[in-house]
């Protein structure tokens, strides 16, 4: 797990976070009160249960999802953040973001590596 600075950037307006880039999690997710500041949520058609740790007794029940730019630096990104009541961090970038976007982690220097071909958008 690594932690950085990112600026977030939704349709009410945006906000600099510290986002946990967590490879043991499976979907990028955000605590409701950063999402709710920066977009409107859009209800899921069915709740989602989300894991916080190991255990049952950690079992989320997630009914909202928020779509959001994020920005490393100057480079852009997109896409959906999971609200998650009791979330710690603000933001945990999970492992189909960093799929999708190619992140690397590089815990020795403790940064998130990009790859810059993958901000040119292809249909």
């Amino acid at each position: 797990m690594i932690e950085q600075r990112m600026r977030l950037e939704g349709s009410r307006g945006e906000r600099e976070v510290t986002a946990l880039f967590d490879s043991g999690a499976s979907v990028s997710c955000i605590r409701p009160d950063v999402a709710r500041e920066i977009a409107d949520p859009v209800r899921l058609p069915k709740p989602l249960d989300i894991w916080l740790g190991e255990t049952k007794a950690h079992l989320k029940e997630v009914h909202e999802r928020v779509p959001l730019d994020f920005y490393i630096g100057e480079h852009r990104f997109f896409g959906d953040f999971y609200l998650v009541l009791g979330l710690v961090d603000e933001v945990v970038i999970g492992a189909a973001t960093m799929r999708q976007w190619r992140f690397k982690l590089d815990f020795d220097r403790e940064e998130v590596i990009l790859d810059p071909s993958v901000e040119r958008m292809r249909i």
